[in-house]
């Protein structure tokens, strides 16, 4: 621990913080898009991707389980059109069940209810923008 020197000159026994690695920050957007969670490389698990730098690890990237990826779709999907599913036009609520089929959301177990409920219609109405969708080129 080396000494800092506080906003008046003085020593104070905090510790040194290092600043983040321009790999790190660079990534952050992607991480937060994906989930995803940047680590140091003291606490890399084997799962995790190393992020490399010249050489050295600086980092790793931990990607998200199973869990939650639908709401990270759908709320991906909000943001790209503006606004909360449920607040969507017609039109525009198709878009975005085809935004989530070519997302792979569908392949997902109950998604279409998941998905019927965000938007604020029935399954039925979900299946028939499916359908709809499927006739596109």
């Amino acid at each position: 621990m080396r000494p800092e020197l506080n906003d008046r000159g003085q020593g104070s026994n905090l510790p040194a913080v290092s600043p983040r690695h321009p790999l790190l920050v660079a990534l952050e957007p992607l991480a937060a898009r994906l989930g995803a969670t940047l680590v140091p490389p003291s606490r890399l698990a084997p799962s995790d991707v190393p992020l490399s730098w010249e050489g050295e690890v600086v980092g790793g990237l931990r990607l998200p389980g199973v869990h939650g990826t639908l709401d990270r779709l759908i709320a991906t999907v909000e943001a790209e059109l503006g606004a909360p599913l449920a607040d969507l036009s017609r039109d525009e609520k198709q878009r975005a069940v085809r935004l989530l089929d070519d997302r792979g959301a569908f392949q997902l177990r109950k998604s279409v209810e998941e998905v019927a409920d965000a938007l604020s219609v029935s399954r039925f109405t979900v299946y028939n923008y499916l359908n709809a969708g499927s006739d596109r080129p």
